[in-house]
């Protein structure tokens, strides 16, 4: 384990423990320094990780309904993450999907950025995003596209306080390329393929999990099954959708809203095939159906092109559509046989935590190495 004397660890907020999360554990165990966010909820991190953990946050912790409702600070994030002094540090490291990579440092700081996305409301989101909350006319539309503006310069002016990026796909890298004119290595985030175990005989039902929110196009599943009355789905999840998406269920479909892992894992293990229908900048949750020996259906864009390889460990869909879906499930059923569960695990393997910490750990000693730090 590297000395942790010298090092801090800047994370854009901590409200809850999703993907990214689990990236900093990583990146925590290998580096075991202070944390640096602009907000914590403690009552969500409890029993957590980083429970106990020293973490350090900005004045936006301090204002109104800030741990649950920070997105409404943003105006203020890009000045929230440049107060904090990271002087005495030799080496920052940067876990960032919004303004983490944005830290001043100086000539004589290393700073290494594990991009998880250049912010995506700002740039690939930017009119979803507006659209979505109903923000494309009207007087708080006009300020919301303002404050974007804003935090797209900014973004752009802040690219070069870092020294070296990597990229969590090589999706995300070409993002890096195309935004900030900056070249990324590529190391997958850490994915607990050692907590999922591989099952062999699987059961005759669909499975999709994930937080109901717009992009991760969970109704989308759900309606092209409602017009698969012969096809079973099981839904796992909550979120914001979950009322709307509810209601678009037919009597072959089961939407047990929030479950425990164990209940998800259950699930995965047992399941004909996982369906995906997001474009994720890598998405965790494939890799781990694929843990199981789950082969997944996915939508071929973004990291699953990366994690999920097709007529081997799955197959893809390439429209966000119900016609799409249903094409690519139907095909499945005539070349289910063909996927070996046991294939299907020893390929998971490949987006390991061990793995993850070793080539993460490498590259940081070698470019520390290299300015003799």
């Amino acid at each position: 384990m590297a000395s942790s004397t010298n090092t801090a660890i800047i994370h854009d907020w901590l409200p809850l423990i999703g993907g990214a999360e689990r990236v900093l554990e990583s990146i925590h165990r290998i580096y075991p320094s202070p944390i640096y966010t602009i907000i914590k909820n403690e009552e969500a991190l409890r029993g957590s990780y980083f429970d106990t953990k020293s973490i350090k946050t900005s004045f936006i912790q301090n204002l109104p309904f800030a741990k649950t409702k920070y997105r409404n600070y943003l105006p203020f994030f890009p000045l929230a993450i440049e107060q904090f002094d990271l002087r005495k540090y030799d080496i920052i490291i940067s876990s960032s999907y919004a303004v983490a990579k944005g830290v001043l440092t100086n000539a004589n700081q290393l700073h290494i950025c594990y991009c998880h996305s250049p912010v995506r409301y700002a740039w690939d989101l930017y009119h979803q995003y507006l659209e979505e909350a109903n923000l494309q006319i009207g007087l708080k539309g006009l300020f919301a596209k303002v404050i974007l503006h804003y935090l797209r310069n900014w973004d752009v002016a802040s690219i070069n306080r870092v020294d070296y990026f990597i990229a969590n796909s090589n999706y995300i890298a070409r993002r890096i390329k195309k935004l900030y004119n900056r070249e990324a290595i590529v190391i997958y985030p850490p994915v607990a393929v050692e907590n999922f175990k591989l099952c062999e005989v699987k059961e005759n039902f669909y499975l999709t999990a994930s937080r109901m929110v717009p992009y991760k196009k969970i109704d989308l599943i759900v309606e092209a099954f409602a017009l698969m009355p012969d096809k079973e789905l099981v839904v796992i999840g909550d979120g914001p959708d979950f009322s709307k998406i509810k209601k678009k269920a037919t009597a072959n479909i089961k939407i047990l809203g929030y479950q425990s892992f164990e209940v998800l894992r259950d699930h995965m293990q047992r399941a004909k095939a996982f369906v995906f229908a997001a474009e994720e900048d890598f998405g965790i949750i494939p890799v781990e159906a694929q843990a199981c020996g789950t082969p997944v259906i996915a939508y071929g864009r973004g990291g699953a092109l990366e994690t999920v390889k097709n007529n081997e460990t799955g197959l893809f869909f390439y429209e966000q559509t119900t016609s799409s879906l249903i094409e690519a499930i139907r095909d499945f059923e005539k070349k289910s046989y063909d996927f070996v569960p046991a294939l299907i695990r020893n390929h998971s393997e490949n987006f390991s935590t061990e793995k993850f910490e070793a080539k993460f750990k490498a590259f940081i000693e070698d470019k520390r190495g290299d300015l003799n730090l």
